[in-house]
């Protein structure tokens, strides 16, 4: 599933492309695909056509485009609603320009875009699995008065990602909170990292990879972790979704590319995460999966020893 890194990577392609970009039309080849829309695909193909795409931002896992509806004079105003995509398992945003005629097995949505240079462009969304989702939500006030993710000044947030924490990359993060609020949780610390009210974007790979830079188990409760702990923990799993983005993201095959469709390569670099039985990059244990979750956590034995009665 795109991580952070992942959704991050497809944030900036589609900020360095497609802004200012008008949607001409737009084709929903598979309703699911804009199931949560109000109104259904017609509702959604009427919301877009002939909206500009505006500011490309995130917030953890969510990434959107604000619109402003030039057809209605919104030209200079605020923008009152956004295309928020959630990338699911395998979803994919890719621009295409030239021959638009070629289209992937796997697209669910397409649109059509007139660029302000005047060429013609598509933004697909294409998605093996289906789990993926794209909807036109309003924006709402941000609590704290803050932009609402990354790539965008304005303090609105999509109301589909309204009720999700603030993530690691996110200029107006509370990082002192943050660590209070981690560590008056009752749970294991992995449980902890994974909880998108807590803190957004964390998933399974860089939960595991964070854990073991902090040498901390991923069952260690978080009332018993110490401020140094608790920050440590923060800091590296920050530093190691920084170094994912730096290549790309994570890919471990064809399903995660950026806009142009080319993978992500921090697979190569990944510590514990899938390396059952090989040696710790650190003291040479043969690393051990564990069940967690109805998935896999990836720890090293030495560096990261079982808190006695830890909490699943």
């Amino acid at each position: 599933m795109p991580e952070l890194p992942e959704v991050e990577t497809v944030r900036d392609g589609l900020a360095r492309h497609v802004l200012g970009a008008r949607v001409a039309s737009v084709e929903v080849l598979r309703d699911y695909s804009v199931r949560h829309q109000d109104g259904g695909p017609e509702a959604f193909v009427a919301a877009l056509t002939g909206a500009r795409l505006d500011a490309a931002a995130r917030r953890g896992k969510f990434l959107w485009l604000e619109l402003a509806n030039v057809a209605a004079g919104e030209d200079s105003a605020v923008p009152a609603r956004a295309l928020v995509a959630h990338l699911g398992m395998s979803g994919q945003l890719l621009v295409r320009s030239g021959d638009l005629s070629d289209r992937h097995r796997h697209l669910r949505v397409r649109l059509a875009l007139e660029q302000s240079d005047g060429t013609e462009a598509a933004l697909d969304f294409v998605d093996m699995r289906t789990f993926g989702r794209l909807v036109v939500a309003p924006l709402v006030a941000t609590p704290d008065g803050a932009a609402g993710g990354l790539g965008t000044h304005r303090p609105l947030v999509p109301e589909p990602a309204a009720h999700i924490a603030r993530d690691l990359l996110d200029p107006a993060l509370d990082e002192t909170a943050l660590v209070d609020a981690l560590r008056r949780r009752r749970t294991g610390v992995k449980r902890a990292l994974l909880d998108q009210t807590l803190v957004s974007g964390v998933g399974n790979i860089y939960a595991d990879e964070a854990l073991w830079r902090a040498r901390l188990h991923f069952a260690r409760p978080t009332d018993t972790l110490r401020r140094a702990e608790a920050t440590r923990l923060l800091e590296a799993a920050e530093q190691v979704m920084r170094e994912s983005l730096a290549q790309g993201g994570t890919s471990f095959d064809a399903l995660y590319v950026n806009v142009n469709g080319a993978s992500g390569y921090y697979s190569r670099s990944l510590a514990v995460y899938g390396q059952e039985g090989r040696p710790c990059p650190r003291c040479g244990t043969p690393v051990r999966r564990d069940a967690f979750m109805n998935r896999s956590s990836f720890t090293c034995p030495r560096c990261q020893p079982r808190p006695r009665n830890g909490r699943w």
